[in-house]
């Protein structure tokens, strides 16, 4: 009808209902499809929203989600703040005067990595227990083995003690690291979708910095008793909190699951387009992945590139840098006191993040990985070679600090070093974890971007 020739009386016709159209307002110069009415109104939970509609669902007009998000988002500081617990402490146990906590090399590599066990197993029990119970119940259930470890390092008597602490604080860490992000992205609008779900890495590296800067004001025992707060708080909080509405919808209670988004969106939003499109997906992604379709090299490629480079990521050291970031420091010749390098490390990791997350948009995925993972390669073997062909510390008496004045002899205390050549290890850190942060988390963005958002669901699920 639109492509064939009309008839000029009729050109005339739609000339002067055209103009009067545009007498009238511009409101009627809308076009057809969309105006609102019944008469366009024949599939509602199928249509896409108006603008209108677009801005309630995708503004969050109620506080409450981002309160829900910090809630959840306490579990990945405390998972930092453990994380890291050991840098400050295994140099204060190795000279501790009580022979049942004096830690040799070999017990302060294994206090330091039984962290590493306990997330493994925390990490694959997330994979039953984020079903089974729910992402916040799951959550809130690493409370649990988190209180528990923290008070056997703060009252620890043994070595054992240490190690069992140790151990349950990383299963908690694991749980919350598997079940936080998919909590968070459940339950927040697609407006702010991409900013709350970089809040678990930032609490994440901000509770690590956290603990930093408290090892240079508290005992080690006390680090553990100041872990328990934001353990608590999150409890706390999250009791008060609902569940997400997807995982409702999978369990097939629909009722609560409305409840729960009305909650998150305010009870002036309209939520019923959202959640017909939860609805959609839940149903869409129901289905596992068959093993034809998991052959196929459009999916198994992106995952087996992204796996290697998280691999590769660990292979390079960055964790147990981390966790040994103080005695680091002080089996080098270092400017600034150890304690100190480590806090300054902790904020320029968190001030990383930060700069990775504004620029992973900006630049190529192919182009920051290379650029990483030249300085990350030329920091760290800076590092390695100031280790071993650098100046040495000087090393301390067992019973005299360096600090302290002699004893009424004439032998001086060895000087601290002043050159800054000493920087270096400082630096090459500095320049090794920043870059270490941004390679894994490009290439997983663009794993996500060749599979799709439902495929990346079906294959969790599998």
């Amino acid at each position: 009808m639109l492509g064939a020739a009309a008839h000029p009386a009729t050109l005339r016709r739609r000339r002067r209902r055209r103009r009067g159209h545009c007498q009238e307002g511009p409101a009627m110069q809308e076009p057809l499809l969309g105006a609102e009415g019944p008469d366009y109104d024949t599939f509602p939970e199928k249509s896409s929203p108006s603008p209108g509609e677009r801005t309630r669902v995708g503004a969050p007009q109620n506080k409450r989600v981002f309160l829900a998000t910090f809630a959840a988002v306490l579990g990945n500081f405390s998972f930092g703040y453990a994380l890291v617990y050991t840098s400050p402490v295994i140099p204060a146990l190795e000279l501790s005067l009580d022979p049942d906590l004096r830690l040799t090399k070999t017990q302060a590599s294994w206090f330091g990595s039984v962290f590493t066990l306990g997330a493994a197993a925390g990490g694959l029990s997330a994979m039953v227990l984020n079903d089974l119970l729910g992402r916040k119940l799951s959550i809130m259930f690493s409370a649990v083995p988190s209180a528990a470890g923290y008070a056997l390092m703060a009252g620890a008597h043994g070595f054992w003690m240490l190690l069992l602490g140790r151990t349950m604080t990383g299963f908690a860490g694991g749980l919350t690291a598997a079940c936080i992000p998919v909590y968070v992205s459940e339950i927040a609008p697609p407006g702010v979708r991409g900013a709350l779900g970089a809040t678990p890495q930032l609490m994440a590296v901000f509770g690590s910095l956290s603990l930093y800067a408290l090892g240079l004001l508290l005992p080690w025992r006390w680090l553990a008793v100041a872990g328990e707060g934001p353990v608590l708080v999150m409890t706390l909080l999250l009791s008060f909190m609902p569940n997400s509405p997807r995982f409702l919808l999978s369990r097939g209670r629909d009722a609560e699951a409305l409840r729960a988004l009305a909650w998150l969106r305010g009870a002036d939003t309209d939520t019923r387009w959202e959640f017909s499109q939860i609805q959609d997906n839940v149903q869409r992604q129901s289905t596992r992945v068959s093993w034809a379709e998991a052959r196929s090299p459009h999916v198994y490629r992106p995952i087996a590139i992204a796996l290697l480079m998280r691999f590769l990521q660990q292979l390079t050291g960055v964790t147990p840098i981390l966790v040994y970031l103080q005695p680091i420091f002080e089996g080098t010749a270092v400017l600034l006191p150890p304690k100190d390098d480590a806090a300054i490390v902790g904020a320029v990791r968190l001030f990383s993040v930060l700069i990775a997350a504004l620029t992973m948009d900006l630049a190529g995925r192919k182009v920051l990985l290379f650029v990483s993972a030249t300085i990350m390669f030329a920091a760290n073997l800076t590092l390695g070679l100031y280790v071993h062909l650098g100046p040495k510390p000087p090393t301390p008496n067992s019973t005299v600090e360096l600090e302290s004045a002699p004893l009424g002899g004439t032998e001086q205390p060895l000087a601290a070093p002043t050159s800054y050549l000493t920087l270096v290890p400082l630096v090459a850190t500095m320049l090794f974890i920043m870059e270490c942060l941004w390679p894994p988390g490009a290439f997983l963005l663009l794993c996500c971007h060749l599979l799709g958002q439902p495929a990346v669901h079906r294959l969790l699920r599998a």
